[in-house]
């Protein structure tokens, strides 16, 4: 009898609402940002060493998805890192790739 009175009383009776409305914290789905920062890092060192021209730009759109597509330097360390040396590593991937010896 009393799990009855439970069951009636909780019957279309909604607490929490939905989630996703209110504005729910955190990640939704995928990488989160401090993954993608460190990801970005990785990909920013191995750029010097082996195919800047595609591990420096990784690096560039890694950072600054985990920087929140603004330049927001106080974000994290990792994204900071990944946006400054994918940049440089760009840079030089395109010098050398143009014929200028440094």
């Amino acid at each position: 009898m009393e799990t009855e009175e439970l069951m009636m009383a909780s019957f279309g009776q909604r607490t929490r609402g939905y989630p996703r409305s209110r504005g729910r914290t955190g990640p939704r789905g995928g990488l989160d940002r401090d993954t993608l920062g460190i990801v970005g890092t990785i990909c920013a060192v191995a750029g010097f060493f082996t195919l800047g021209i595609v591990l420096g730009p990784a690096a560039l759109v890694c950072g600054w998805v985990s920087m929140g597509r603004i330049w927001n330097p106080k974000s994290s360390v990792p994204a900071l890192v990944a946006v400054v040396l994918g940049a440089i590593d760009t840079v030089l991937a395109l010098l050398w790739l143009g014929g200028v010896s440094l």
